[in-house]
């Protein structure tokens, strides 16, 4: 054999091995030999988003756990909008896209997971104003959308049998931005997504939802169409996980679960006391938080359900002040004055803190400190009793979301003469949690908009004395 055939040969020899040759790589080895996942998605309050403490919001963290699952870095291609993230999926410069809808078309085919959320379609108004109940209804209203939304596929729908339906599209406003325009009253209606409004409601309280467009739809992640599956296989897998685990319910619960269960008149009123009763204490709960190495605003709102930062406060069973602690409890963290502000807010995030570092180990955040919380309501003592109800149940004793399922079995009879510590009223500490963290996320986006436009502090205040 010829020297020149010789090495046709073995080149040929060595194209047949696909352990020598990265041309036979499928897309998942190819992601893990990278040692980066690409994700491609669109800005927004509810796929990423930037704050002062780094990037977030529900898609990314979820495909941020889909890196993390395949042992690779995560990188985000973020943009404006969503009409090119299916055209840039096709040219191959990201592995995935999130933030779609599965029935969505691109340039080129598709292949979507199965979907791990159900979003629908929704005209949004304001209260006070008269309420369109259908959609004929919305003739002759001012209304504005997103450019890139599905809603206004869905408007020139409707416009086919309502020739006199009008709506501005801009790209130059988000859909905060819209909702907002809405809530202020200068605009009559917007259409967006159920789960933008969920997250948005709480902090423009007035909005109402007037009705749904279309049929609901699920949310799931793109990967490019064609004989290579493996990534989207390998998706399909880890969201199944997910889902069984409870990591999904739980992912869904920190971004969605507080605004989901606003009461919209109070937390108007508490916008308002954020702006007019906070910043005279608001130095204090700084204070008292680096000291006990905690979030100050997660202790503001933990006092705000406690006293309505009320230092005089006082309840039927004698607790009292900013923290409404107890006379034993005061005595125990050495507050000598209940009703003075400074004395009662050190004292309260002593105690906390006291109680946050005795959750087990095997709790991690956020569940330590929405059970921390709930001990802080109702006692360790019983928040132990229903954990221990919760493993019975086959729930998860380190999930506050399988825990608050199983408090207030502790007021029912026969749960009761089970526990340790006898019965409680556990629906209490549930209810607790959940208002304190409503109050936590708007005071959190209150506070980081105005770090965000270059202030230190969101308030600036007198400081009363300790």
């Amino acid at each position: 054999m010829c020297a020149a055939c010789a090495r046709l040969l073995a080149v040929c020899l060595l194209l047949l091995l696909p352990t020598g040759c990265a041309w036979f790589e499928n897309h998942l080895e190819r992601v893990k030999s990278s040692g980066e996942l690409v994700l491609i998605t669109h800005l927004g309050p509810t796929t990423y988003y930037d704050t002062p403490d780094g990037p977030a919001g529900f898609e990314y963290d979820l495909a941020r756990a889909f890196a993390d699952h395949l042992r690779v870095k995560l990188r985000v291609v973020a943009l404006p909008s969503r009409d090119e993230l299916l055209l840039r999926l096709s040219r191959k410069e990201a592995d995935l896209a999130t933030g779609l809808t599965s029935n969505e078309t691109g340039p080129a085919p598709v292949r979507f997971t199965d979907a791990y959320q159900t979003i629908s379609l929704v005209v949004v108004t304001r209260q006070g104003k008269p309420v369109p109940r259908e959609p004929k209804d919305l003739q002759g209203r001012d209304i504005e959308v997103r450019k890139d939304g599905r809603s206004v596929r869905h408007l020139r729908e409707l416009r086919e049998t309502l020739p006199t339906l009008r709506w501005i599209e801009t790209d130059d406003k988000s859909v905060a931005d819209l909702l907002q325009m809405v809530w202020k009253g200068l605009l009559d209606v917007t259409i967006t997504d159920s789960h933008a409004i969920a997250l948005n409601r709480q902090y423009f309280p007035e909005l109402r939802i007037a009705f749904t467009l279309g049929q609901p739809e699920g949310l799931a992640w793109a990967f490019r169409g064609g004989k290579d599956d493996s990534l989207h296989a390998e998706a399909q897998r880890f969201l199944a996980q997910m889902k069984k685990s409870g990591d999904l319910a739980q992912l869904l619960d920190r971004y969605y679960g507080p605004a989901s269960l606003a009461n919209p008149v109070n937390v108007a009123v508490y916008q308002f006391r954020v702006q007019n009763r906070l910043p005279r204490y608001q130095a204090l709960f700084v204070r008292a938080g680096k000291k006990y190495k905690l979030d100050w605003r997660l202790l503001a709102a933990l006092s705000y359900q406690e006293s309505y930062w009320d230092p005089l406060a006082v309840s039927p069973t004698g607790v009292r002040g900013m923290m409404m602690l107890t006379e034993d409890t005061a005595r125990e963290m050495g507050v000598r004055n209940r009703k003075h502000a400074g004395q009662s807010i050190q004292g309260g995030a002593r105690y906390f803190r006291k109680t946050l570092d005795r959750i087990p180990g095997t709790v991690s955040e956020p569940d330590r400190t929405w059970m921390a919380l709930a001990a802080y309501n109702v006692g360790m003592n019983h928040l132990e009793d229903a954990r221990i109800i919760t493993q019975k149940r086959g729930g998860d004793p380190n999930r506050w979301n399988d825990v608050k399922q199983n408090l207030p079995l502790l007021a029912n009879p026969r749960w009761a003469a089970q526990a340790k510590y006898g019965a409680a009223r556990g629906d209490e500490p549930v209810l607790f949690v959940n208002r304190i963290r409503t109050y936590y996320d708007v005071l959190v986006k209150m506070d980081e908009e105005q770090r965000t436009r270059g202030k230190t502090d969101a308030l600036k205040l007198k400081v009363p004395a300790i």
